[in-house]
């Protein structure tokens, strides 16, 4: 009998607690803090990548890693347009967000093992699965990454490609001879000048590269292998784990978002009319997901009304219909035979 009793006390123990977690809200941390104070999301983006975070003649911001710092802004300020983008090289990138120059590093940027356990960052969730490949001229002949023994390659230096570069040439005995450049459009206008045989960064920098510098986009084409596993994302300091859930959660809503088919057009009308349970939860009608991040139950409308879903930031920023022209491919939702899988929004 005193087991018994002792494991029912357990048990409404352990149901109370869950009661309470369920229903406490978040304390904003420190940087959440500071945002909210200087009222700007800071926001470490490319130079100029077209498609991911690039300025028009006008200054204005666009591209797949821009919309997550709106969705983010709007979810968290209740506008998209607070926002300062601090444009950052590869070299300048972790130091700024380790400094505190910049609240999150949204900038084309592969999580690997040492950049996430040693740099004292955070991954968030990947927004983009790429992989490395190489540029070619069309009048090189070359067909194959294979081909390039004893060639140069263009290659910008501190970035995951410049070491993907000399594994992949040592492993298949090419003895490539990589030319490194500290920034990105030296590393481009070699290739483009002849300096090198081909141009090596992720596949999607390679297509906004030709769309983008290519005197005619139909002299360059992109070989077919691809050399590594590029997972990009969103980056925030470690230590602040507010911050980096309202980040990560923001991210995940979206994608959630694309699967139940709330998008930018008809989420006001959803909000009144959608009978799902799933939709319901996501735009606050029957549940405050937002106190669990220190916000309020509007927080992820506001954001798909800011960019649209996932998929509708995809196609708009680097999609088929697109300069770019990517395919969907791996980025495509999970149902779809694709990556994007997002943690549930309950």
């Amino acid at each position: 009998m005193l087991t018994i009793a002792k494991n029912h006390g357990l048990k409404a123990l352990a149901a109370a607690a869950l009661t309470l977690a369920a229903t406490v809200p978040a304390h904003a941390g420190k940087t959440i803090d500071a945002i909210k104070a200087r009222g700007q999301v800071v926001c470490g983006v490319n130079t100029g990548l077209a498609g991911f975070s690039a300025a028009d003649s006008s200054g204005n911001w666009s591209g797949l890693d821009v919309d997550v710092c709106k969705a983010v802004a709007a979810a968290l300020l209740s506008d998209a347009s607070k926002v300062k983008y601090v444009p950052l090289n590869a070299q300048q990138r972790f130091t700024a967000l380790q400094s505190g120059e910049v609240d999150v590093l949204s900038r084309n940027t592969t999580f690997t093992l040492t950049r996430d356990g040693s740099l004292g960052l955070s991954a968030t969730t990947p927004i983009y699965y790429d992989g490395q490949g190489f540029m070619v001229t069309t009048k090189s002949k070359i067909k194959s990454a294979k081909q390039l023994k004893g060639q140069t390659v263009c290659v910008q230096s501190g970035t995951t490609t410049e070491k993907n570069l000399t594994d992949y040439s040592r492993a298949n005995q090419l003895n490539i001879k990589p030319v490194v450049f500290e920034k990105l459009e030296a590393a481009t206008g070699a290739y483009f000048s002849g300096r090198c045989v081909a141009y090596t960064t992720d596949a999607s920098g390679l297509a906004s590269t030709r769309n983008k510098e290519a005197k005619n986009p139909a002299d360059h084409i992109i070989l077919p292998e691809l050399i590594s596993k590029e997972p990009l994302g969103p980056m925030v300091r470690r230590g602040d784990e507010d911050w980096t859930a309202l980040v990560k959660w923001t991210v995940y809503g979206l994608m959630e978002a694309e699967e139940y088919g709330v998008t930018q057009a008809n989420v006001d009308q959803l909000k009144t009319s959608s009978t799902d349970p799933v939709v319901q939860r996501m735009l606050g009608q029957t549940e405050d997901t937002g106190k669990l991040l220190g916000l309020d139950k509007e927080w992820l409308a506001r954001a798909i009304k800011a960019t649209g879903n996932y998929g509708e930031m995809f196609e708009r920023n680097v999609g088929p219909n697109s300069a770019l022209g990517l395919p969907r491919g791996v980025n495509n939702q999970w149902n779809k035979g694709g990556l994007m899988y997002a943690m549930p929004i309950r």
